[in-house]
């Protein structure tokens, strides 16, 4: 008699959200893949039968997009597509009970600090000896380093820390193993991400340490580029700024979401800090490294936020000429400090509010792209789209700045490969460039 061939299991991770979340899912992919389980990211490929989900809970349209994302794929379940959906990140970990209730037909819902408990439902175990090795879901030429999970911020308006819990740093030694591992595999830009960057190492040495962080990684062979994210503008570690002076491969770049530009509504917001005291640290961060660029976020309609406390957030940027910003509307998340107060400004006009931020942002980034016409950058080639090759100078992070774009029909890159470029054109997010070396 025949013996009947079991058919082995293909699993598909889909990532909703954040570079964090993204990270997570490469971390998922490399155990699952330990453990011989054959797994893919976001494959086109349909042939897999399991699918794991990887959600955001960040504000209302993330979380919609998350809740619309784990419906399609219970709707191939039924129709047989697939046999199996688990769900896991942000959403999963804040709104568990909630989502077993509503859509019973997940197979399990899993938290963020739950990879052990979704390894076993394959029969897998943590393997401690991949720590610090990544598959990278991206091309392999940078790479997100997760320095930090959680957070200890008080921020009003923010349920990170109900969804990720406590701020907990990496230690040293672990994020240069794992740097020196992503150098060996081609990596030349570490981009670092947390919660709060600036927090690193309160925990493990009982003092901030991001500063020896970064220059631990920025010695690491092979290593062009490190980009610093995410960092908390209250009680700021100027030591950080001197590192990234010291170090030419630390990028001239820094993302610190100031979230305001109103003293008033900083203070309803937690964030410890006011509109002239962040204005202080911008001026001496730009002090100590002319040129720097300096991104940041901020949120339009948060409670207290009348017609004054906005326009004095227009003024700010005004005045402050960011490099980068991006604005989020204030979305009303439940078990928030800010759940309690009034979401008094009207969803349409938070979002004229974005709008009119962006305007101003728009005109400040092409008057500050203008003064690149005719230089010389240093660029990073990311990929190849629409006939251009398309790169970053060290100002710019990947996805969410500006972008080189160089005539692919004139000029041959390699994917990966840094490239010396003049600038002969520029919009307001956009320069383009003729290869000269």
């Amino acid at each position: 008699m025949k013996a009947r061939t079991l058919k082995k299991d293909k699993v598909n991770i889909i990532t909703m959200g954040c570079s964090k979340n993204l990270v997570d899912s490469e971390v998922m992919l490399t155990q699952l893949k330990g453990n011989g389980i054959a797994v893919s990211h976001e494959s086109q490929q349909k042939d897999n039968n399991i699918v794991i989900i990887n959600t955001c809970g960040f504000i209302d349209n993330a979380k919609q997009e998350s809740v619309d994302t784990i419906l399609q794929y219970v709707d191939a379940k039924e129709k047989g597509l697939v046999e199996k959906v688990y769900v896991t990140g942000c959403l999963s970990q804040r709104y568990k009970d909630d989502l077993e209730k509503e859509i019973p037909q997940v197979d399990a819902f899993f938290g963020t600090r739950d990879l052990p408990a979704l390894l076993k439902k394959f029969k897998a175990d943590y393997k401690h000896e991949l720590v610090g090795e990544r598959l990278l879901t991206h091309p392999s030429h940078y790479a997100y380093m997760k320095i930090s999970e959680g957070c200890d911020r008080p921020c009003s308006f923010c349920a990170i820390p109900l969804m990720r819990g406590g701020h907990v740093s990496k230690p040293i030694e672990e994020l240069v193993k794992e740097a020196e591992h992503k150098a060996a595999n081609g990596t030349k830009e570490l981009l670092l991400i947390a919660q709060d960057s600036t927090y690193y190492g309160l925990d493990l040495y009982k003092k901030r340490r991001l500063a020896d962080l970064m220059t631990s990684l920025a010695d690491v062979n092979g290593i062009d580029w490190v980009r610093l994210h995410y960092a908390y503008p209250t009680g700021f570690p100027m030591d950080v700024i001197d590192v990234m002076a010291d170090h030419p491969n630390i990028c001239n770049y820094l993302d610190i979401p100031l979230q305001h530009g109103s003293s008033e509504v900083l203070k309803v917001m937690r964030r410890g800090t006011s509109r002239e005291k962040q204005e202080e640290l911008i001026h001496r961060i730009r002090e100590k490294i002319p040129g720097i660029a300096i991104r940041t976020t901020l949120i339009a309609g948060h409670p207290g936020e009348g017609e004054k406390e906005f326009q004095e957030m227009v003024d700010f940027v005004e005045r402050m000429k960011f490099e980068r910003l991006g604005v989020f509307t204030y979305s009303h998340e439940e078990d928030t400090h800010a759940f309690s107060m009034k979401d008094d400004v009207p969803q349409e006009e938070k979002q004229a509010r974005a709008n009119h931020l962006m305007e101003v942002q728009e005109q400040i980034s092409f008057d500050l792209n203008q003064e690149k016409v005719g230089k010389n950058f240093k660029v990073l080639v990311d990929k190849k789209e629409n006939g251009y090759f398309v790169g970053r100078t060290e100002y710019d992070s990947v996805e969410v700045d500006n972008e080189v774009l160089i005539d692919a029909s004139k000029h041959y890159c390699r994917i990966g490969d840094f490239v010396d470029v003049k600038i002969k054109e520029a919009t307001e997010f956009d320069l383009y460039g003729d290869v000269i070396n």
